[in-house]
């Protein structure tokens, strides 16, 4: 009767303990933030996550929101032509229950980033693909193509950059610099020779703030944390405007655009790519937050780390916690983000100035 009564007792135990652990995660979620004011896209996630879906699949319907809207012109098919005047896609999905992360870059002629990317976490061993067998492979999953990712805007703007010569652009140190080339090393270097002047292997060069702006290069990075209190990121871009074809930025790299665990939260990152990975801001917000510090002091920190290397770049994070405060930082512009709470009535935009960031329970 001990025994029995014990067990008794046990169960009963670990019933109360899940019944109050619901009841905590249903006062505090599900959570939908996002980078920028893509208020339809934050909503489209959160009637899929307060409908019950989970994080992965909400993150899925946010962003794929934003790309048939085409955000900012930098979202999705139809934007930022590169300097051959075609549109590809960058795109990622974490699921930070197990850690699985699809991604797909430089993908051509398929429109669905998103759900490309969240094809090659279903049906793959692998993290990345590119190019356009990363493009085959999307197809072959059953996502509409081959078509045409470029629309009657991006190529008026790409034909206007042509006629500029196309300045401005994403090449250094090559010849001619200011036609559309063929061009060429202004310094021919042979084996064993140094490719630079010994003192830019300790100053890095700068780039003109104006190539990179909120007009020109975006992202849409978006966490979710779903009723049960599983963690998931996703993000989609259409990269730089003129880049140098095959370039790859931020979006699809983990722990540069955005990186989830459900045992501390997420992060999602939006601005100069190029600059932003080499530090990987997010996964450093997710292991600051883990060893506790705040997400405002969390999201300050990792770009402070960028801008004392780079005091001329533009970027921005926000950090979200497992106990649903979020904040934000900035560098270079003014940044919002969008939240969605369960004590919100709907999206709510956050605005966050330079080295300032701000945070909500």
């Amino acid at each position: 009767m001990a025994i029995a009564g014990f067990k008794s007792l046990l169960i009963t135990t670990l019933l109360v303990t899940v019944i109050a652990n619901e009841v905590e995660n249903n006062g505090k979620y599900p959570i939908v933030v996002s980078t920028w004011p893509f208020v339809d896209a934050v909503r489209a996630a959160w009637r899929a996550v307060d409908g019950g879906f989970s994080a992965v699949d909400a993150v899925v319907e946010g962003c794929s929101a934003c790309e048939e809207l085409r955000c900012d012109g930098s979202v999705g098919p139809g934007g930022s032509p590169d300097e051959n005047g075609e549109t590809t896609l960058d795109a990622l999905i974490m699921n930070g229950a197990t850690m699985e992360i699809g991604a797909v870059a430089a993908m051509r002629y398929v429109k669905d980033g998103i759900r490309a990317a969240r094809l090659v976490m279903q049906y793959t061993e692998h993290t990345l693909l590119v190019g356009e067998q990363a493009s085959l492979f999307a197809i072959s999953m059953g996502l509409l193509g081959p078509m045409n990712l470029s629309s009657e805007d991006s190529l008026h703007k790409w034909t206007k950059w042509k006629e500029n010569d196309c300045q401005p652009n994403f090449r250094k140190n090559v010849f001619p610099s200011n036609s559309c080339g063929p061009y060429h090393p202004t310094k021919k270097v042979g084996f064993g020779e140094l490719s630079c002047p010994a003192a830019n292997l300790v100053e890095p060069s700068t780039r003109d703030i104006t190539l990179i702006n909120i007009h020109n290069h975006d992202t849409i990075s978006m966490a979710v944390i779903d009723k049960m209190g599983h963690v998931a990121v996703g993000t989609s871009t259409n990269g730089a405007t003129f880049k140098v074809p095959g370039r790859v930025g931020d979006g699809p790299i983990p722990g540069s655009s955005a990186y989830a665990d459900d045992e501390v939260g997420a992060c999602g990152a939006t601005g100069d790519g190029d600059i932003m990975m080499r530090f990987l801001p997010c996964y450093q917000v997710i292991e600051s937050m883990r060893q506790g510090m705040e997400p405002k002091l969390a999201a300050e920190d990792a770009i402070s780390r960028i801008a004392r290397k780079f005091p001329k770049f533009v970027g921005a994070v926000f950090a979200v916690s497992k106990n649903g405060v979020h904040a934000g930082a900035c560098h270079g512009w003014t940044f919002q983000y969008s939240v969605r709470l369960s004590s919100m009535d709907d999206v709510e935009v956050y605005t966050i100035v330079p080295q300032i960031a701000t945070a909500n329970v």
